[in-house]
């Protein structure tokens, strides 16, 4: 796997003379970028399935399950809080592997756990794992990109995250439903992938040494002034997009169970990955859109999803639930793709580490209250008014893409 070096490697792709034995190229360094951009999802989804056979095994509610599901994207917060911009002083294959070690640690706890706690603690390490992750594994793919692909950065950065989420339920759904031990051999699974991983991104290149910087320290995220317009039309976009993990990953397996009325778990899996093959293929397909052009298409097609979402309950049509997720799916990639491709545009690489983990800051805030707040509607009242309010959530921030995306848009950055 040797390569030689990019010929004009951006900040943070330079190596030291110790590392130059070997080390990944260009190409390949996009590559495990991009495998670590999967992860993120893998990581995230991977226990989606297990949620129904955790409340069985250990008789646990609505609200205890999307409180183990909103663990994590606390710590994913917490975490981009005070160390977003960590890559952009220690380099993105550093900072990788932090996270790459952490998930690790959560995918392990998941599965050796004996009790729930062991979830609650597992489910933090993944989410200091993804936080530490998400931002420099996207700038990474920026940064590796070939100078006349960069906009297919983005394109691949959402069929990236769509693999590691069909991944997550498909294969996952069938090492439940058909292998030994359903409530752990899945993420041994995931365990030996990400090890893979960290070996493959330890041969990325290192960082550079040159030019006198200033000691990293823990502080919150900072949007140059400059920036700021553009970034909150990216970040509501893909606050827009993550927030619906809530419906496919908190919920959707018991809407999945009492729609599809099958208790086999790689059916139910194979109905809700309708949302990541959506996803993926609307991310390669659209990549000609401009990031304007994505948002807009894709606020009002997630504005549609929600509305079928709803339709679905109420009606308890499987048809009508499919359509959804698929219909889902292909607003959150056009809604992720377009806020990534507008904000890479716009962001200084030295600064690119950091803004991007600010806007992954706000999505995972979303993520976590809102899974949250559903868990104890669908716990206290009903799953059908949880499905109800979180749609109606999603869709207004679809919406507000819609019209900022329409009236905010600097030219030069549409």
């Amino acid at each position: 796997m040797t390569e030689s070096l990019p010929s004009q490697p951006a900040e943070h792709i330079g190596t030291t003379p110790a590392a130059q034995q070997f080390v990944l190229g260009r190409r390949a360094s996009y590559w495990v970028a991009a495998g670590v951009v999967a992860h993120t999802l893998w990581t995230s989804a991977a226990p989606a399935m297990t949620y129904p056979l955790y409340a069985a095994e250990w008789h646990l509610s609505h609200a205890v399950i999307t409180a183990i599901f909103a663990i994590y994207p606390v710590a994913i917060v917490a975490i981009l809080v005070g160390f977003g911009d960590l890559s952009d002083y220690i380099g993105r294959r550093a900072t990788m592997l932090i996270g790459l070690a952490a998930s690790l640690i959560g995918v392990l706890l998941f599965a050796a756990a004996p009790n729930v706690d062991w979830l609650y603690v597992g489910r933090a390490f993944m989410g200091i794992g993804v936080g530490l992750t998400a931002g420099p594994s996207t700038a990474a793919m920026v940064e590796f990109s070939e100078p006349h692909h960069l906009r297919l950065a983005s394109a691949v950065t959402t069929a990236a995250q769509a693999v590691g989420f069909g991944l997550a339920l498909v294969l996952g759904g069938a090492l439940i439903e058909y292998a030994p031990f359903p409530m752990r051999l899945n993420f041994w699974v995931l365990f030996a992938v990400l090890l893979v991983l960290f070996a493959a991104t330890w041969f990325m290149p290192r960082p550079a040494k040159g030019g006198v910087r200033p000691a990293w320290r823990p502080k919150l995220p900072f949007i140059p002034a400059e920036l700021r317009r553009v970034f909150i039309i990216s970040a509501t976009a893909v606050t827009a997009a993550y927030t619906h993990g809530v419906m496919i990953l908190s919920l959707g397996s018991q809407v999945a169970h009492d729609l599809v009325g099958s208790s086999n778990v790689l059916v139910n899996g194979a109905a809700l990955s309708l949302f990541a093959l959506s996803s993926g293929a609307i991310g390669i397909a659209g990549r000609r859109l401009s990031g304007r052009g994505a948002m807009v298409i894709g606020g009002v097609t997630a504005t549609i999803a929600m509305a079928l979402f709803a339709t679905a309950v109420a009606d308890h049509s499987l048809a009508v639930f499919l359509t959804a997720t698929a219909t889902a799916g292909v607003g959150y990639g056009l809604l992720l793709s377009g806020g990534l491709e507008m904000i890479r545009g716009a962001t200084p690489s030295h600064h690119r580490g950091g803004v991007l983990s600010a806007l992954y800051l706000g999505a995972y805030g979303s993520l976590g209250v809102v899974a949250l707040a559903l868990g104890q509607v669908a716990t206290l009242y009903s799953l059908r008014l949880a499905i109800d309010l979180g749609a109606a959530w999603i869709a207004a921030l679809a919406l507000a893409t819609v019209i900022l995306t329409a009236v905010g848009v600097p030219s030069k950055t549409a």
